[in-house]
């Protein structure tokens, strides 16, 4: 749900600074990672930057595939518009999580699961709009290639979850803002001339979104197989909606309208299948 204030956020500080989508996805990481790192030394020492064997492999892939999630994204939105490249990212995401999650992790695919999934792309399709124009077929691959990203993402994720939440945070998107780092540096933006609100709503980005709700997410994945995990992010596109509604006066339709039932039914039945005590892979 913290997810889903990253639009809110956005469509502020693009209303105080022109900021091309990329700065605000380096900052994204970048502001993330010091306070995370200042208070992960505190408790963890050396250990905070300590991934054995292949979990460095995977903490690396983690932060590039953070990276180019913010890459392909963005600049499917600029040649296919935000509708179609959100509809197609949240929408192929959780399916390709869950095929390779049986393939790679051994999880189950349950009815419920199953289930979940089909009302949750039907919600969110509803929800977010399913434009008559096909779109750039070069901004649809973009679209793919985030969602192919953010799979990763999520998998990298769940077998990293042994590990503290707050080095996964520090090593994964410092590395992720590394990488992104060349793209913020060649904007030609004037860091130096942004007002106080300006900053304060990167800050925003930077801290409660990404680097608080982040940690609860990496927390989770701990009980949380990879599959439900990626439908339960549809909450995302529910809550940024229900708070566009709330703040900005913007009046959802009737298939959104809908389409957000259909979500939070998505999330009951998940929930509802996750209640602690049944001693089986699906209750957890």
């Amino acid at each position: 749900m913290l997810w889903g204030t990253v639009g809110i956020a956005s469509k502020t500080l693009y209303g105080i600074e022109d900021v091309p989508p990329l700065v605000v996805g380096f900052f994204r990481l970048a502001l993330a990672v010091p306070l995370l790192a200042a208070w992960c030394w505190w408790r963890l020492g050396p250990a905070t930057f300590h991934f054995p064997g292949r979990d460095l492999f995977r903490i690396a892939t983690l932060g590039v595939a953070m990276a180019l999630y913010q890459v392909f994204y963005f600049q499917a939105v600029a040649l296919i518009g935000v509708a179609l490249a959100t509809l197609i990212t949240i929408c192929s995401a959780p399916v390709l999580v869950g095929a390779a999650a049986v393939i790679l992790l051994d999880e189950p695919v349950t009815r419920r699961i199953v289930t979940a999934l089909l009302i949750g792309l039907v919600g969110a399709g509803l929800l977010v709009g399913v434009p008559s124009d096909a779109g750039d077929p070069v901004g649809v691959l973009l679209a793919l290639g985030s969602a192919l990203s953010y799979a990763v993402f999520v998998l990298c994720s769940r077998s990293l979850a042994h590990h503290d939440p707050g080095k996964i945070i520090v090593v994964g998107f410092g590395a992720g803002a590394l990488f992104l780092a060349p793209f913020a540096l060649t904007a030609g933006v004037q860091f130096g001339t942004w007002s106080v609100s300006a900053w304060a709503a990167m800050l925003y980005v930077g801290l409660v979104p990404t680097a608080l709700a982040y940690l609860l997410y990496f927390r989770g994945m701990r009980d949380t197989p990879a599959t439900p995990a990626s439908i339960l992010a549809l909450a995302e596109p529910l809550t940024a909606t229900v708070l566009a509604f709330v703040l900005f006066d913007e009046r959802l339709s009737l298939p959104a309208i809908i389409g957000a039932a259909l979500l939070m039914l998505t999330m009951v039945i998940l929930l509802r299948g996750s209640r602690p005590g049944k001693g089986t892979p699906e209750g957890n």
